[in-house]
């Protein structure tokens, strides 16, 4: 019997129109696969995404599907300002209502979404739950390391380029200009276990994509490979009736969990797999991050943890070796975009440097990334990448220094007002309060630059980047907007924290903190627009900062 997609149900004007777009009567017995691409010619993660979709689309007819291409928006976290910051977040949501609308509008059969970066991948996989349609998710791959006088560049050089200074020296503009001429070495994602790369590879480890796409590089010719690929399987997962609410079951979270803190993930995580969560019906709280995190050895380290790039673990036998690794930890019988089980995929996969990917018994740390503080400061907890902290600052107290708004903290410290041992707080900088809970990655950059890491702490209702280090502690909950406590927090209050006991505390007595609540006013956060819509509808940073 002759396939019928949905949108042909009902043949006429939907047929004449179609026809007019190209199509020919032998396309119309097929599945309608929409390629939704995030391609734009300014952003470096999403430049090459042309030629993936080109590829998916090949792999699709191959399969014997209809592919159309139709495109979402794709922001870049370093091309911005501070004020065009607050739009990145909220692009997420743009994101997934455009590919809603897109593919329920198009009554497409199945899809395959393309896309490299931190807000796109995790919009494509709470699109995919959304509208659960069967799907297989293309990440674009991560740009080459660049090269500077010779050297591979490190974590170091990128905080220098992002905030002018090197040693607490400001950098001349030839030294600039050599540094952004070498800096990134190729199109596609940044370099290191940023955000972008953390979730291609969580993308792969939830089954939504096809294995070795999360670290197979944006100009390696594999890449291509798997985009023809992704095509072909998304036809036989449109036959199979195999739909992401299938793949991405709570054991596939759970092993993507563990994923994420065996390869040393972003705090971002934090934000977008609750997110993905809410889609599909579940809830994901900050306490089952830290309990995945203790039970599980970090087993990569790589930059701006550890010394190594995406490619070296490309090199080892990528997420598949990572996998068989922790095979003992993970579920291996869950279903996968392949239409074949974890179990089944890993057949085969190889471990090729135990020095990048180290057995269980060699971590390069017993325990997990990222550790949840709760005290008085933060009732419902905060985040921090514990494997980008010093020694020193495992543990610290010192007196507060109260900022209303990144900018302000960042004129403080580079005027010399803070000083070592302080702990610098900037709220108003939630999901609700910012709006757009911007990331702190120039604070922490400038803190790099000028060899602040291991005397100054950060304490934020806003987020990080998955590129910062330091003792830095963000999604603060409730953010100051909602009347957290960090919105009564004053100058030289002293605050105190410890990692290993998974505390953080606001040192006045909670007579106090009920005297200044009761007096506190909500900041006036009216505005026009997008960033209004969704200052007034969004979740708490820790539900995923989701619209409700």
């Amino acid at each position: 019997m002759e396939y019928r997609s949905r949108l042909l149900k009902n043949r006429g004007l939907t047929e004449a129109l179609m026809k007019a777009s190209g199509m020919i009567d032998e396309e119309f017995g097929q599945p309608l696969i929409l390629v939704m691409n995030s391609w734009n010619e300014l952003h470096p993660g999403h430049v090459h995404l042309r030629g993936l979709a080109d590829a998916v689309k090949a792999g699709v007819r191959m399969a014997g599907g209809t592919p159309f291409e139709s495109n979402t928006i794709a922001l870049c976290d370093g091309i911005r300002t501070p004020a065009s910051n607050k739009y990145i977040l909220p692009s997420r949501e743009l994101i997934v209502d455009s590919i809603e609308v897109t593919a329920e509008a198009f009554q497409a059969d199945g899809m395959v979404l393309l896309a490299a970066c931190d807000k796109i991948v995790p919009a494509c996989l709470m699109a995919a739950a959304r509208i659960n349609i069967p799907t297989v998710i293309v990440t674009g791959g991560a740009m080459l390391a660049g090269c500077v006088h010779g050297r591979r560049v490190v974590n170091q050089d990128m905080n220098d380029a992002g905030s002018g200074y090197r040693n607490g020296v400001k950098m001349t503009p030839e030294e600039m200009h050599e540094l952004t001429e070498g800096l990134c070495g190729s199109a596609g994602s940044c370099w290191g276990m940023g955000t972008a790369n953390t979730m291609s590879c969580l993308t792969e480890a939830l089954g939504m994509s096809l294995p070795n796409c999360g670290c197979t590089h944006a100009v390696d010719a594999l890449k291509s490979r798997i985009a023809k690929r992704s095509g072909m399987a998304v036809v036989e997962l449109v036959k199979k009736n195999i739909r992401p609410s299938d793949v991405m079951s709570p054991a596939s979270f759970k092993n993507a969990l563990i994923v994420n803190e065996a390869i040393g993930g972003s705090t971002n995580t934090f934000i977008h797999l609750p997110a993905l969560a809410h889609e599909l019906g579940m809830e994901l709280p900050m306490e089952t991050f830290d309990k995945v995190s203790a039970a599980t050895p970090q087993i990569c380290n790589v930059m701006p943890a550890g010394p190594y790039d995406m490619k070296d673990v490309r090199d080892a036998g990528g997420i598949p070796a990572v996998q068989k690794e922790l095979s003992s930890k993970l579920d291996l019988d869950v279903l996968t975009a392949t239409g074949a089980t974890l179990r089944e995929n890993l057949e085969g996969a190889e471990n090729f440097d135990p020095e990048v990917i180290r057995p269980l018994d060699k971590p390069f740390r017993p325990m997990g990334s990222h550790a949840v503080l709760k005290g008085n400061l933060a009732p419902k907890g905060v985040v921090v990448k514990r494997v980008a902290v010093p020694k020193k600052m495992m543990a610290h107290r010192g007196p507060a220094k109260v900022y209303e708004d990144c900018e302000s903290a960042m004129d403080a410290i580079r005027g010399g007002r803070v000083k070592e041992g302080d702990v610098i707080v900037i709220r108003y900088e939630g999901p609700k309060g910012g709006p757009g809970m911007r990331e702190m990655i120039d604070i922490t950059r400038t803190l790099s630059s000028i060899n602040c890491e291991d005397k100054i702490a950060l304490v934020t209702d806003g987020r990080f980047s998955g590129y910062s280090s330091g003792a830095v502690f963000g999604h603060c909950s409730p953010e100051a907007q909602e009347g957290g406590p960090i919105a009564i927090v004053r100058d030289g209050d002293m605050i105190s924290y410890d990692i290993g006991q998974r505390t953080i505390h606001l040192e006045i007595s909670d007579e106090e903190i009920a005297a200044r609540l009761k007096e506190w006013k909500p900041k006036d956060n009216s505005r026009k627009g997008y960033l209004g819509r969704y200052a007034r509808s969004v979740s708490s940073g820790a539900e995923g900062a989701v619209i409700r």
